[in-house]
């Protein structure tokens, strides 16, 4: 890593620390005023923030990056339009308790659990420029600051956007602008640079391919920095026997309007009592969406992830299966764990794939598309985490970005 890009990594980490405590201390009001104003100002710089990224997406297309790529890249007139307002639906949200109690205890004392920001949480994504406002917004309304990087072919929008948008609308509330930061380089060495600094950066949010988000997060662990890592995705749909044909048609073209997606459909298992039948109805609705069937014999491992395939995104595995224990056996273990569905009619057997799968989103006659935080819990989100263990799995939201701190005080008289 050369000394130039942990430098101005570095740079970053320093002005966040520094502007943390503005955050931290903001009133309710100053909080939701700063994410009012963004949304504001976001309409208010539309020509300007579709100019740059306008310019990125010219560039990334003289590069010959995949269709699916350009489209998460791309901010639409409607997508900016969408942006502003899920900015207000943030604003109006609730805030977090800051202080819980929890029980008496003995002697005259009273336990509080008290939610504190982290201080500074670092994030690194790729070319979606619209995720440094879902992750500038959360982290402002859960006070804490933050060091964005995000990859080459968005930092032209990203820069923008945290021009126009995000710092001036914190000045205006009365809050740092330094707050968040954005990592002015395009080398990558500067997400590894990001996850090496515990001192300053504690949690580091990750998003991006499962190769270069676990390598991330393999050197964040040697430096004692945690991770929220979203590496892996992929929907999985199982047609039971009892689905009906019309339900099932829609599932699949619902499940497949954004092929760059990490919660589109990426795996279709059918029942082999119904699959002859089913086969005409989802091979016409993979053919509206020009997405092409890839069938046995495989060459690849069946939950091979096609969103992050720019040769070959707009693909969907199929497979016949014997009936529900095998789809949520392959659904278990040979796939990412993002997301899996049923399309039936029969509630024993959705109740029954729902007890089976243990993967982060479930859904019964539903595309895995609503695993988002905005979708399912009305917010932007920083990124969905797969994690296994406690602590916050699915769509993390500005009321998981928090550490807790256990007080005991005096009853009051």
């Amino acid at each position: 890593m050369s000394d130039e890009v942990a430098k101005a990594v570095e740079e970053c980490a320093r002005a966040a620390k520094q502007a943390a405590p503005s955050l931290a201390t903001a009133a309710d009001e100053a909080i939701d005023a700063a994410l009012t104003a963004m949304a504001r100002r976001l309409l208010e710089n539309r020509e300007a923030v579709l100019e740059a990224n306008g310019a990125d997406v010219a560039k990334a297309r003289e590069e010959g990056m995949s269709a699916g790529l350009l489209d998460r890249l791309t901010i639409t007139e409607q997508r900016l339009t969408g942006m502003a307002e899920q900015l207000r639906l943030l604003a109006g949200a609730p805030h977090q308790e800051r202080s819980i109690p929890v029980r008496s205890l003995d002697g005259g004392l009273r336990l509080v659990e008290r939610r504190r920001p982290v201080g500074v949480i670092g994030a690194n994504y790729e070319a979606r420029p619209n995720v440094t406002v879902d992750v500038a917004s959360q982290l402002v309304k859960s006070r804490n600051a933050g060091v964005l990087r995000t990859g080459s072919a968005a930092l032209g929008s990203a820069q923008r956007l945290l021009d126009v948008v995000i710092a001036p609308a914190l000045a205006e509330a009365g809050i740092e602008p330094d707050a968040i930061q954005l990592v002015p380089r395009v080398e990558r060495e500067a997400a590894t640079a990001l996850v090496q600094l515990p001192a300053l950066v504690p949690l580091v949010i990750l998003r991006g391919s499962g190769e270069s988000t676990r390598a991330l997060a393999t050197e964040a662990a040697v430096h004692g920095v945690r991770t929220l890592a979203h590496a892996d995705g992929g929907g999985v749909l199982y047609v039971d026997e009892a689905a009906d044909p019309d339900k099932v048609r829609a599932l699949v073209v619902d499940s497949l309007d954004r092929l760059g997606v990490c919660n589109r459909l990426n795996l279709l298992l059918i029942h082999s009592a119904v699959h002859d039948t089913m086969w005409p109805v989802i091979e016409g609705a993979l053919a509206e969406r020009r997405v092409s069937p890839s069938l046995p014999p495989y060459e690849h491992a069946i939950g091979y992830e096609w969103a992050l395939d720019s040769d070959r995104e707009a693909t969907v595995t199929v497979a016949r299966v014997a009936g529900l224990g095998e789809a949520v056996r392959i659904a278990n273990e040979q796939t990412s764990g993002l997301a899996a569905g049923i399309a039936t009619e029969d509630e024993s057997a959705a109740e029954a794939f729902f007890d089976g799968y243990t993967g982060t989103g479930v859904f019964w006659n539903a595309p895995t598309r609503l695993l988002d935080g905005f979708k399912l819990l009305a917010v932007p989100e920083t990124g969905i985490n797969l994690d296994k263990v406690p602590g916050p799995r699915g769509p993390v939201t500005y009321t998981d970005l928090y550490v807790r701190q256990f007080a005991v005080l005096p009853e009051r008289p």
